[in-house]
Parts: structure tokens; sequence; C-alpha cells
């Protein structure tokens, strides 16, 4: 009786024990971690506009872009590869959530300055964020010589006050799935002197000071190092009747292929904006997809570490 009541009690323990699966026991006792999304966009720029994404820190991003003329130019102008502009540009990542950058354009000999910080990463796991979230701003300053033909009378110079454009911009994006992202881009722009218009009337319209458009973005991936990218601003009807009907600008549309090659990032596409920068492409976009006026283009981003620490673990 003694040694059956004994394997009675071994049999309880066995039984007691087994009920505490392992796993349970190692889930109980593992923290719950947040996973942040990744490579949202492959660049700081979907094609021409702003994306989410921020240069890591201690990195300096050197950017070539190139535009040239459209092709309604036609055979004399080698539909437009005869025409080039150019921005140059160097970008700093201060943290891996805010960089500042520098950039000359050659059209209207314009420099501009620009930062951004990263707001909100989308994440899931036990932080759940459904977006990214970056803020943007920039100034942009044109030191064009001043003639009889513009509607600039101050002397050149970049810091003249008069024709500087201020810029924001609130970047939401979500990475839907590992190969396709979205962006919106709502964008206020501010120009301290604007231009004279045409009109059939014997009024002066000047173009508005104050600009409100939507920037909408997107990639889809092919594969680990390519993807196709598209983006479009719209902007927003202007409270000047006269305005609107005298106005000959156009929204930028844009579509391109991203490559990415080790620390290079290549973007080929096709747009109607021969501007790079807000000021140019937003406010003062002049050409069309329906009569030509797109041009090829290009932007070229090269990535520098000047991180030591990471320079020496990766060795």
């Amino acid at each position: 009786m003694k040694n059956t009541y004994l394997l009675f009690l071994l049999f309880l323990s066995i039984t007691a024990i087994a009920q505490d699966d392992p796993m349970d026991i190692l889930e109980k006792n593992t923290k719950p971690t947040t996973t942040f999304a990744t490579a949202t966009f492959k660049s700081t720029r979907v094609i021409n506009g702003q994306s989410v994404e921020t240069i890591a820190k201690r990195h300096l991003d050197f950017r070539i872009a190139h535009r040239f003329g459209a092709l309604n130019t036609g055979a004399y102008n080698y539909f437009g590869l005869d025409q080039a502009t150019m921005r140059m540009s160097f970008e700093y990542g201060l943290t891996d959530d805010l960089m500042v950058g520098i950039g000359r354009s050659t059209t209207q000999k314009t420099f501009d300055y620009f930062g951004k910080y990263k707001l909100l990463k989308q994440s899931s796991g036990a932080r759940t964020m459904p977006v990214s979230v970056t803020l943007f701003a920039s100034l942009a300053a044109v030191s064009l010589s001043s003639n009889p033909e513009n509607s600039f009378s101050s002397p050149s110079f970049a810091n003249n006050i008069e024709r500087w454009t201020y810029c924001s911009q609130i970047l939401i994006a979500r990475k839907i799935t590992d190969g396709f992202s979205l962006q919106i881009s709502p964008t206020y722009l501010h120009r301290n002197k604007v231009f004279r218009i045409n009109s059939s009337d014997a009024r002066e319209i000047l173009e508005p000071n104050d600009i409100f458009a939507i920037g909408f973005g997107g990639r889809y991936k092919l594969n680990k190092r390519t993807s196709i990218n598209a983006e479009y601003f719209y902007r927003l009807p202007s409270f000047n009747d006269q305005y609107a009907l005298n106005s000959n600008y156009h929204n930028s549309l844009s579509v391109g292929v991203d490559i990415e090659t080790g620390g290079h990032v290549f973007q080929l596409h096709f747009t109607n904006s021969l501007g790079m920068i807000e000021k140019q492409f937003i406010a003062e976009n002049t050409e069309s997809w329906t009569n030509g006026g797109i041009h090829w283009g290009f932007n070229l981003s090269r990535t520098f570490s000047f991180d030591k620490k990471k320079k020496k673990d990766k060795w």
C-alpha cells in the first residue's frame, strides 16, 4: 500500500509539472517589444518632394539633381537633352531623427536651406503607431539678377528678404506592406515677393503670396534594390478669382524608378517640373504633361558616414 501511495503522489507531481508548458513560462517572462517600420522610402525624396525619411546621425548625403529640357522642344534640341538645369545639396543628420541641409539650384540661381524632424515612427508590438510623421521647413532665396522683364526691382543678392520664400510641410506616410508605401504631404508656401501676370482687363493681378497644396506620393518595390515611385502635388484653388482665371501654372506630376547600389541611390524619372525645390515645382510650374512639357531627369545620392564607432564595429 505504501508503494502504491508513493506511486500515486509521483504521478500527481509529474502531471502538475507537465501542465506548466515551458513556452508559457518563457512568454510570461519575456517583455513585449516594439518593431519600427524601416525604408518606407529609400531616399529623403520621393522624386521632387520630400519623403518622411531622414539622414542617419553623423551621416552626410551629397545629392546631385539634374533636369533636361522639355520633350516638346523638338529634334533641334534633341528633345530636351541639349538643355539642362542642376541642383547640388548637402544633407547632414544631427540625430537619427533630425537633419539639416543646404542646396543651390541653377533655376533662378536659388539657394535653399532646410530642416526635417521625424516626429512619429510607424511601429507595431508593445507600442503601436499606424503612420510615420515628419516635419519639414525650408527657406529659398533667389539670387537671379534683376531686370525690367521680371517683377523684382530690388538689387540682386541672395539675402534679399523680399525674394525669400518659406515652405512648411507635414509629411505623413504608412508602409502598408513590405513593398508598398503611401504618403500625403499638406503644404504651405509663403512668398514675400510675387509676380504680376498678364490680364485681359486693366486691373493689375498679382499672384497670391500664400499657397496651399497637398502632395501625394507612393512607392512600389519591384525587388530588393528597385522600386517604382510616383508623386503628385495638387495646388489648392486661389481665393483670387481673377488670378485663377489668368494663371498658367500647372500641378506637378512625376513618375520614376529608384535603383539602390550600395551607398548610392539613383532616381530616374519623368516630370513636368523643371524646378527642384518646393517654391518652383509647387508654386511656379508652367508646364504640363498634356502639351509635352515633360522633362527627363535624375537624382543621384551618395551617403558618407562620420560615425567612427559604427565604422569600428563594422570592421
